[in-house]
């Protein structure tokens, strides 16, 4: 029986072509998208779940208010764990994190090679997570100073071989350090947040440990079976008042954390599961680039309703095409046919058609998937597709997805009753359908709330490159590791800027733009600092050319000048400072921060100019405090070029470069490129919503084509009488195409206010954001219609233009 069912589907198939064609068509394009949208959603959900204890492993993270200023930190302090383990039974084992230190200058051969997945660690770090050894013991592995533990790939890099135990690695240029490798471990998968090939002796770190007051360390914690985290946590503020008030008390006047909380300010310790870091944390600093649960979301709402929006096509083209099958299923239900037996079939045909689709759909993700990686920034491969699990989804797929197109067909085609159809009293075919206009409708809803949400997501895009920043990020040219120029880098410094096409020239470690350095204190307004005249700041340590090379605007006082000996102590603050500051006119005003080594000794700073704000983080952030002082910097340079041969310059520096640093390699950037960076994920977002826009009106279009196609082949007779009688090609045209077009406009005016909601949502993710204005609406309504007209007056006139007498003569 269920071969028969089969072979009647085939034949079906083939003896209608073109309505086989736009179904698996349509099917093939909502499968493929799912299942590259699959990838994506099972790839940014598995994120540090390979860990064997990840459902106990929870990050320490530290919410500061401070002055006006608020701080979301994904760091604590250091003795932060240990205090944790010390006092708490319910943690088990704790772990500390440190990348503040940045790069590694490794040395390889007689060259050496600057490496960015480097980090410090506890020796603990093996109790945390799971990071299995090829080589080497990971128990004993980081418990001496100039020990470090290195991935199989790094072990391959630099010694040919995963047998590297026991052989060194020397580490910096001008303060060289010889570690000993002492375990290899299998590459860190890419699922992780953090992923480095180098992991260094938290021994090695040069800090001023003990500090319970500087938050620089990523503190995670394990905790022991069965602990509620979030009761844990709560446990958390005796940690404030036993360890934390006390040390503030020696910088501040301050009694109580009530007081402290009573005067406006916050400080709390939170705890965050490991597996939500990547989807859920909006803080700073982040080992790497995080997700967005809410991408996730919207990738997977696109998925379902543009799978739907095919499902849909199939459905109206099976009842609007029922005149053809109704003799059929007469003829059946006269020879003792059953319903459920009729229905069984027509579900049979669904499935095949969706089979059908979903071996075309997969030929077109494996074509598709290298673009697909370009706009996700993902890895997927063939091999992706046949993990176990996903690929027992995937196979079970095409029947759910079958069942779904075709049980609203086979219930409509099974119910006809046999003398009606038999005695051509039948004509359901091309009759208004309210069910199939509302599905029509729901397609172009869809369809119209990716386009605006597109539109919208281009255009606060177009508005974060042409915003006036405060800083000029344009010709701006980037040289990274100049601190391993050593003895040489005014030279380098003061030689480039004095070829032609270079302006002006700086150390600038410290920039405004994504994973550039970053340092913020306490000062005070007084010398004696208390809750109220206490506030957090930005301090960047610069030159004196910094603000020129960056185009900044001194709007009061001056820059730093050589000719002023006491600028030593001087800083320049931006607007925000100087608004929280309450000062008209804050030159020659002093601020003052704790020395950080004796407890009330203060040092005190004048300012000498206030600079014009500028965006140094995204602009999902308000600008917030922050000063500059002269300071070293020189571990990366900025020079302002201005010429048409940029690699003709960028090829001169190098020179210079490599006569200086041999050994060292060249690396550059501009510093624009390094802004749009901050916005990738958007730019993502914003190619994946105009592809699947350009999907989602296909498959809709897909499907208006085959409707029209259908209804001008039932009134062939009809148009042909009509033509007759006088009427003209536009009449046909429009008695055609005007029910479909109403239902487009309709869809408009139902799409606008959803995708007003839900694009106001995605907009308060930015401080800084465009309006959202008609005209986005209206602009996505004329396209919607443009399109449908097109596709909908393409087989109307053809219909309109067929001679009458061909389509009359068999009467």
């Amino acid at each position: 029986m269920l071969t028969n069912y089969f072979k009647i589907a085939w034949r079906n198939l083939l003896k209608n072509k073109i309505f086989s064609f736009i179904n698996v068509a349509g099917l093939a394009i909502g499968l493929c998208c799912f299942i590259m949208i699959a990838l994506y959603v099972t790839d940014e959900l598995s994120y540090d779940r390979f860990h064997e204890k990840a459902d106990r492993i929870y990050r320490v993270h530290a919410d500061i208010r401070f002055g006006g200023t608020d701080l979301k930190l994904a760091v604590s302090s250091d003795p932060m764990g240990a205090t944790l383990k010390k006092d708490y039974p319910q943690v088990e084992q704790f772990v500390r994190l440190y990348t503040s230190d940045g790069s590694k200058s490794i040395k390889k051969g007689k060259e050496y090679i600057v490496e960015n997945r480097v980090g410090y660690a506890d020796s603990t770090l093996f109790d945390v997570f799971t990071l299995p050894a090829i080589a080497g013991d990971t128990k004993t592995a980081l418990d001496d100073p100039n020990t470090v533990v290195i991935s199989e790939s790094a072990a391959r890099k630099y010694f040919g071989t995963t047998d590297a135990v026991g052989k060194t690695l020397e580490v910096g240029v001008s303060d060289k350090t010889l570690y000993k490798v002492t375990a290899v471990i299998k590459d860190i998968p890419t699922n992780s947040h953090f992923n480095f090939d180098f992991i260094f002796s938290m021994d090695n770190v040069r800090y001023d440990f003990g500090n319970y007051l500087s938050n620089n360390f990523y503190t995670y914690i394990l905790l022991r079976e069965g602990t509620d985290y979030k009761v844990f946590e709560k446990k958390m503020d005796e940690v404030l008042v036993r360890y934390v008030l006390p040390q503030a008390k020696q910088y501040m006047q301050i009694n109580s954390m009530d007081e402290f909380k009573k005067a406006g300010n916050k400080l709390e310790y939170s705890l965050m599961p490991l597996t939500d870091i990547h989807l859920r944390s909006d803080r700073y600093p982040e080992i790497g680039v995080n997700g967005s649960i809410q991408y996730v979301y919207i990738f997977s709402a696109v998925a379902l309703f543009l799978l739907l929006i095919a499902c849909i096509n199939f459905m109206n083209l099976s009842t609007a095409r029922s005149s053809n099958r109704a003799k059929e299923v007469g003829i059946r239900k006269v020879m003792g046919t059953e319903r459920q037996t009729l229905i069984a079939q027509f579900i049979a045909e669904s499935t095949l058609t969706s089979y059908m689709a979903f071996l075309f759909a997969l030929l077109l993700t494996i074509i598709l998937i290298p673009y697909f990686n370009d706009i996700s920034a993902k890895t997927f491969s063939i091999s992706s597709l046949f993990q176990p699990q996903l690929l027992i989804f995937l196979l079970i797929l095409p029947f759910v997805v079958g069942i779904l197109a075709g049980y609203y067909p086979a219930f409509f085609l099974s119910s006809f009753r046999p003398i009606e159809v038999l005695k051509g009293k039948f004509n359901a075919g091309f009759k208004r359908s309210n069910l199939r206009n509302m599905l029509v409708t729901f397609q172009f809803v869809t369809s119209l709330v990716l386009v605006i949400g597109t539109i919208i997501v281009y255009q606060q895009l177009n508005y974060i490159q042409t915003k006036k920043l405060g800083f000029d990020k344009d010709q701006v040219l980037i040289i990274n590791g100049t601190g391993a120029l050593t003895a040489n880098r005014d030279a380098f410094k003061n030689e480039v800027g004095q070829m032609a096409g270079v302006k002006s020239a700086s150390y600038a470690g410290y920039l405004p733009v994504a994973n550039s350095s970053r340092s913020d204190n306490t000062f005070s307004k007084e010398a004696v600092m208390d809750m109220k005249n206490g506030f957090n700041m930005q301090v960047w340590n610069v030159d004196y050319d910094y603000v020129p090379t960056l185009g900044m605007e001194v709007i009061k006082g001056r820059n730093f000048s050589k000719s002023y000996g006491s600028d030593s102590s001087a800083v320049l603050i931006n607007e925000t400072t100087a608004k929280v500051l309450g000062y008209d006119n804050p030159i020659g005003k002093k601020i003052y921060t704790s020395t950080g080594s004796t407890a009330g000794i203060n040092t005190a700073y004048e300012i000498v100019g206030v600079v014009k704000n500028f965006h140094y983080e995204s602009l999902r952030q308000q600008v917030g405090p922050l000063c500059m002082r002269l300071g070293n910097n020189s571990w990366t340079a900025a020079f302002k070029i201005n010429t048409k041969d940029v690699p003709g310059l960028v090829s001169q520096i190098e020179a210079k470069w490599k006569s200086m640093a041999p050994e060292m390699p060249f690396s550059y950037q501009f510093l624009d490129e390094s802004f749009d960076q901050m916005y990738r994920a958007e730019q993502r977002v914003g190619k994946v919503a105009l592809t699947f826009a350009i999907l989602t009106i296909l498959i809709a279009c897909l499907g208006l084509f085959g409707l029209v196609t259908y209804m001008a082949e039932q009134r062939t007779k009809e148009i042909g009488i009509r033509k007759v009688l006088g009427a003209s090609v536009p009449n046909i045209v429009s008695l055609l195409s005007g029910e479909f077009l109403v239902l487009v406009v309709i869809s408009v005016l139902i799409a606008s206010p959803i995708a007003y909601y839900a694009m106001s949502q995605w907009l308060t993710e930015f401080a800084y954001r465009i309006e959202i204005s008609w005209w986005m609406f209206l602009t996505a309504g004329i396209l919607a219609i443009c399109i449908a007209l097109l596709t909908v007056s393409f087989q109307a006139i053809r219909a309109a233009l067929m001679n009458p007498v061909n389509s009359l003569k068999s009467e």
